[in-house]
């Protein structure tokens, strides 16, 4: 291996006009967060069964990917892997901006956003969101301190220690966020222990994905070499988190259907759920799935970067619809008030709530997107981020002894 060296990637035209569009998106996103303010919720899909609509997927998704975007850091400076070294800074810059994208979504979408003061200076301990709000502020502030020792040469020697901290920090972060669901007992399709764990997979396999094409696109606008090795070993990898997921979801609702009381909630996400149904086998487990693992793995689609590209893209729509389906569909399949009998009322309770996302809500949730990917842009630019050459012969261990073999 080379030494690496860190530079900040030229502007130019396109990464202006690319910053400028998703600079678009955020002002589009705040006059969506304003007009929902000012009409009122009822503007929305959302309804006293589903109060947490659109945005809240979106939210729950990127701050998910946030935890699942450090990865690469953390295989790096905790398991040693000099290959993911380079990658480190990446890695850490989109974990704080894909967490700031989230939550600013959950902001925007709060009735009273200015109301925030308060759950952040009266913590109430037996809270899942009050321990929450201490684990996002935490973890900017972990992860902020963990690129400084990577970037400052003299802090060097305590990388380590702090990609430490951020790993094991990054692991609570998502588990609690799990938790928010998992402790809901009021709901059959939340109350579940394997919601935590399943959260931490889940954000292994968004943040890696969003990583890829981040990457990918990263060293196409700025002409630097990306070589196949690290492109590759990314890629394998990104494969055993999409089936490490695939199997908690198989694992979550096998065992809801061991239980009795279960299968009314199971039968209707897997079976007589409609868009919450098609959503879950078509989207969630065919597209974002099935077919990312096969592209990713077969022998000419696997060694294509646009199929990989492709891949990537996939696991992100799949990622998109699989919280959908938890959160909005776990909403709108009734509460069991009563167990055994029927319930009749004009609340709309017993019966499996409606909900159909409306234009402002889309139009908030992919603005924390735009925010969080023009973040980046702005990181990349300004500060050292990425190397200057990410090709085999200067980031692959092994490429002298491959070429040798090659060459003999």
């Amino acid at each position: 291996m080379k030494e690496l060296v860190f530079k900040e990637i030229d502007g130019g035209k396109p990464f202006y006009m690319l910053l400028g569009f998703m600079g678009l998106f955020v002002l589009t996103a705040l006059g969506a967060a304003w007009y929902m303010e000012h009409n009122g919720h009822w503007v929305t899909g959302m309804n006293n069964q589903i109060v947490w609509g659109t945005p809240h997927v979106f939210a729950v998704f990127l701050i998910v990917a946030a935890s699942g975007a450090l990865n690469v850091a953390s295989i790096s400076s905790v398991f040693n892997k000099k290959a993911y070294k380079p990658l480190a800074r990446l890695s850490g810059l989109l974990a704080i901006t894909l967490l700031v994208g989230g939550l600013a979504v959950l902001v925007l979408d709060l009735g009273r956003p200015d109301r925030l003061i308060v759950a952040m200076t009266y913590y109430n301990f037996k809270s899942i969101f009050a321990w929450n709000i201490m684990l996002y502020t935490g973890f900017m502030a972990v992860v902020g301190v963990y690129l400084w020792m990577m970037m400052e040469r003299k802090m060097n020697k305590f990388t380590r220690v702090a990609g430490f901290s951020a790993f094991v920090w990054r692991l609570i972060l998502t588990t609690g966020t799990g938790s928010i669901f998992g402790f809901l007992v009021a709901r059959q399709a939340y109350d579940t222990a394997i919601m935590a764990p399943m959260f931490i997979v889940m954000s292994f396999s968004f943040g890696l994905a969003i990583f890829i094409l981040v990457l990918m696109g990263m060293y196409k606008w700025s002409d630097r070499p990306l070589g196949d090795s690290i492109l590759f070993r990314l890629k394998n990898l990104l494969g055993v988190f999409i089936a490490s997921v695939l199997y908690f979801v198989i694992t979550y609702h096998l065992t809801n259907l061991y239980i009795t009381e279960n299968h009314g909630v199971e039968r209707f996400i897997l079976m007589d759920g409609g868009v919450y149904t098609q959503l879950f086998w078509i989207v969630q487990i065919g597209l974002g799935s099935l077919l990312p693992l096969a592209l990713l793995y077969h022998p000419s689609t696997g060694k294509s970067r646009g199929w990989i590209g492709i891949a990537s893209l996939l696991v992100i729509i799949g990622g998109l619809a699989q919280v959908y389906v938890i959160i909005i569909g776990g909403q709108a399949y009734p509460l069991e008030l009563f167990p055994g009998k029927e319930v009749v009322s004009s609340f709309g309770d017993g019966v499996v709530a409606g909900y159909t996302p409306s234009l402002p809500e889309f139009v908030l949730g992919i603005g924390g997107v735009a925010l969080a990917l023009a973040a980046t842009f702005v990181g990349v630019r300004v500060l050292r981020f990425l190397p200057t050459s990410l090709a085999d012969e200067a980031v692959d261990p092994h490429y002298s002894t491959r070429e040798a073999e090659a060459s003999a």
